[in-house]
């Protein structure tokens, strides 16, 4: 790249950077310049819309937060000394804040995961016919673990197939669920939970000691059935909710309607799910396309 080798001579005689900064920083903007040159841009050209593509693509790559902060650093500085030498007019980095351009992508699963998740608890027993009914619920509507385990029997309405449920800001919202996920929470109802009751409680899920079931308890419970269903990445209850809205996104859905049903005030924190979708799909190219 034009005037990398000006610009590290600069860091390391008027900045008096160490070695191993200088030789991260050489590699962090080599790779800048080569995604340049693969996008035919010449370094004065560039622009911010294309330094937020770049950084978003190495978040994307699963490059850490970490490297891409270091990343931005250089790039920013590089540029920085460019226009103070007059080599460029403008600094495209100027305007740039770090923390949106690489806000982690939520973790989902695949949807087999997701079925072998489902099917992993045994509905032949009480707890097994409870854990499968909130697994289900929740793959199904995508509720915050929160607000799951404060869902009351009042709250449903079995026949329409939807959940009414409070969420953050005290925002009660109207979320639909399907044949499984009704299916699971009719046997819940009918089989297994009178075995919990011990006093008159309006909530769905209760404990073996007749209480709501605590955010804690239901974790634990969906990290031991993700082992009995053979997945070893990372699981927690949030990541059923992440598939949720990936899987609706890849399946179709529009946007806005998964906005309402996730209880978001703002459609830009639903976004970062078709950034989910983008990632698989480029991801499938990768590995399927012959001349990828």
């Amino acid at each position: 790249m034009i005037h990398l080798d000006l610009y590290l001579d600069y860091l390391a005689v008027e900045k008096g950077l160490a070695k191993n900064t200088l030789s991260s920083y050489g590699t962090d903007l080599r790779k800048f310049g080569a995604w340049l040159e693969g996008q035919s841009i010449e370094l004065g050209a560039v622009d911010r819309g294309q330094i937020v593509r770049y950084f978003q693509s190495q978040r994307t790559a699963g490059i850490s937060a970490r490297s891409v902060a270091r990343s931005l650093a250089a790039i920013r500085g590089f540029f920085r000394f460019l226009v103070a030498e007059r080599h460029l007019s403008h600094d495209p980095t100027e305007n740039i804040d770090n923390p949106k351009l690489w806000t982690n992508l939520p973790k989902s699963l695949q949807p087999a995961d997701v079925e072998a998740l489902l099917d992993a608890p045994d509905r032949n027993t009480a707890e097994g016919l409870r854990d499968a009914a909130m697994l289900e619920l929740l793959y199904a509507t995508g509720l915050r673990v929160s607000e799951l385990i404060r869902v009351r029997i009042e709250d449903l309405v079995l026949d329409a197939g939807f959940v009414r449920t409070m969420g953050k800001g005290s925002k009660e919202r109207i979320v639909p669920f399907g044949d499984s996920a009704r299916a699971a929470i009719v046997a819940w109802m009918e089989r297994g939970r009178q075995e919990f009751v011990k006093r008159p409680d309006p909530y769905l899920f209760l404990s073996m000691r007749g209480r709501p079931m605590s955010r804690q308890s239901f974790w634990m419970k969906i990290v031991r059935y993700a082992r009995l269903a053979g997945i070893r990445s990372h699981i927690s209850p949030h990541v059923l909710r992440h598939s949720f809205a990936t899987h609706l996104l890849e399946n179709g859905a529009d946007l806005r309607s998964v906005q309402l049903m996730l209880g978001h005030s703002d459609i830009s924190t639903t976004q970062i799910y078709t950034e989910v979708s983008r990632a698989r799909l480029q991801k499938m190219y990768d590995r399927f396309h012959p001349r990828a």
